[in-house]
């Protein structure tokens, strides 16, 4: 079993999106078959539909759950750091179908030419039940006000702490990534 807290910082994860890694590993797995794996590539092909996730839960605590890719457009020119695909809050027990979709699932999209992108999955344990009604509601078919995200900005306003759980994947462009922009533009 892969160390995850030296993973996330051997690929700059802290401190690009947190500052302290996670010690849990959350279990990701896609309907197309593949499980993220702390760091495999994957392709936008099969991350396109929203995965199946566990992690290691306390059937009475609330969590947060957020997918975000702090790479937008480019590693190397992060100007929209983060781009969240995911947020679901008030998730209690770790049951997902009863967590406040925050922002619907939005699959990977890395523009071509831009290399590998990390797409990080991270869970933190909520202080309580949160009120998030002054959080924007976002669809799965649009990108706006999803850029320029920061979860740890977010983690700090409703006093998580540090995430306790955490994975992630790289990918980059595919056939399937001019499909997913026709579908954001609603």
């Amino acid at each position: 079993m892969a160390d995850i807290q030296s993973i996330f910082k051997q690929n700059c994860i802290v401190p690009d999106v947190i500052s302290i890694a996670p010690s849990e590993l959350i279990n990701i797995q896609y309907p197309s078959g593949v499980t993220v794996d702390l760091g495999k590539e994957l392709t936008p092909t099969q991350v396109k539909d929203k995965p199946v996730v566990k992690w290691a839960k306390k059937d009475t605590e609330y969590y947060t759950l957020v997918m975000t890719d702090p790479d937008a457009p480019s590693r190397e020119n992060p100007k929209f750091r983060e781009w969240h695909h995911w947020l679901i809050a008030n998730i209690y027990g770790g049951d997902l179908d009863k967590g406040e979709v925050l922002s619907d699932y939005i699959g990977s999209g890395p523009p071509k030419g831009t290399g590998l992108h990390r797409y990080v999955f991270l869970v933190y344990k909520q202080p309580e039940k949160c009120d998030f009604s002054k959080v924007p509601k976002l669809p799965n078919n649009s990108g706006d006000k999803r850029g320029k995200f920061s979860i740890s900005k977010f983690a700090n306003q409703f006093k998580f702490g540090a995430p306790v759980a955490g994975n992630f994947y790289v990918a980059k462009y595919d056939d399937y990534v001019p499909k997913l922009y026709e579908k954001l533009k609603g």
